[in-house]
């Protein structure tokens, strides 16, 4: 059958065959609820920029399941080397030398939600943090875990930190030794000076409380390991040393009036 289009027809972009990459799967369910805020997601059109940029150059209907469009996603924007250089970052982290306590933790997430595929646990996650701070840092998180803070289990560890981090006005923020030591004295104000002994006085009851809980652990441990015994008082009698009471003795009795008067 000839085709009776004239040329500028044949050149017009076509107006069939667009469909999207997603191809929605079928609903099964007969009943079902759609939650206010996945619809107040879904109408705030959040997938804008270069994800949607990158989600309309996708073939039509090549993301046929969930898996599908996780996998695309992930290798485009999160390639194997910007992984790893994710993950590096994540695993090298330490506490930067004027960083707060509560910084360096929202830092350490912020890492953590750059690279959401880090494959980190929650233990090592912990632990990297954790070692990561500075020694004052390290010690008010032992305080507040009443001991080692790596004996807590991982959630208990977990909201340890999220209390601490609570405090804005963290306490125990570092200083930069070499800034004090070339800095002139007169520069010293009263009110840096009090900062600074407050400073010291915060240290300081940080670490009395953490050698003392480790005291007490430590009693508690031995007094259940072993048990006090205690021992016979024996009575001494004063006149004569020997082992019976003062009224027994036979020097203070009637058999032997002449001690009994001298007593």
């Amino acid at each position: 059958m000839a085709d009776n289009r004239t040329m500028a027809q044949m050149l017009q972009a076509p107006i069939e065959g667009y469909e999207d990459a997603i191809v929605v799967p079928p609903i099964n369910a007969n009943n079902f609820e759609l939650k206010q805020p996945l619809i107040n997601l879904v109408q705030s059109n959040k997938f804008t920029g270069e994800a949607r940029t990158w989600l309309d150059k996708e073939p039509p209907r090549s993301i046929l399941t969930w898996d599908d469009l996780v996998s695309k996603f992930i290798n485009q924007f999160f390639p194997p080397s910007k992984t790893t250089y994710l993950r590096n970052k994540i695993t090298t982290f330490y506490q930067e030398p004027n960083e707060t306590f509560n910084e360096a933790w929202e830092r350490f997430k912020e890492l953590l939600r750059q690279c959401p595929h880090h494959g980190f646990s929650e233990l090592h996650q912990l632990d990297t943090f954790y070692n990561s701070l500075n020694t004052n840092d390290q010690d008010a998180l032992d305080s507040a875990a009443g001991g080692n803070f790596l004996d807590k289990m991982p959630r208990e560890g977990l909201a340890i930190i999220e209390s601490k981090s609570k405090v804005r006005y963290s306490r125990s923020r570092p200083n930069d030794s070499r800034a004090i030591t070339n800095a002139p004295s007169s520069t010293s104000s009263p009110s840096n000076n009090s900062f600074e002994i407050q400073q010291m006085a915060a240290l300081l009851e940080d670490k009395m409380n953490i050698r003392m809980s480790r005291l007490e652990k430590a009693i508690s441990e031995k007094n259940a390991t072993t048990p006090a015994t205690v021992k016979a008082v024996e009575e001494v009698c004063v006149t004569c040393g020997s082992n019976h009471n003062f009224n027994n003795c036979p020097l203070t009795r009637n058999e032997f009036p002449v001690f009994h008067d001298n007593i």
